[in-house]
């Protein structure tokens, strides 16, 4: 299994509340769609010690699952259109979990 984790940081000049439930959904919409994803979630609750805005946190069967969602017709539509143009920066921590 390889999990993969995302910290993202937006744009201050966007609406954060309604921007956040909108990579959420889409984000979570991913779920059942590309093979290999075993799970999706979306972080967007925090608290007032938080220096992001939002985590992703998704798991997938093997490495190649995840290259396979990276360039996924679906999951680039989603990051193209409701997360990149929004994010100020992104942090990722990808790894191997063999429990």
């Amino acid at each position: 299994m390889v999990k993969h984790i995302i910290l993202w940081k937006l744009k201050d000049e966007f609406n954060k509340e309604e921007i956040k439930l909108q990579m959420k959904q889409r984000l979570e919409g991913l779920m059942g769609e590309i093979d290999g994803l075993l799970e999706i979630k979306v972080q967007i609750e925090k608290l007032e010690s938080s220096n992001v805005d939002v985590m992703l946190y998704s798991a997938f069967t093997d490495e190649a699952a995840l290259k396979n969602y990276a360039t996924h017709e679906k999951h680039v539509f989603v990051a193209d259109n409701f997360v990149r143009p929004y994010t100020e920066t992104r942090s990722c921590i990808d790894f191997k979990c063999f429990s």
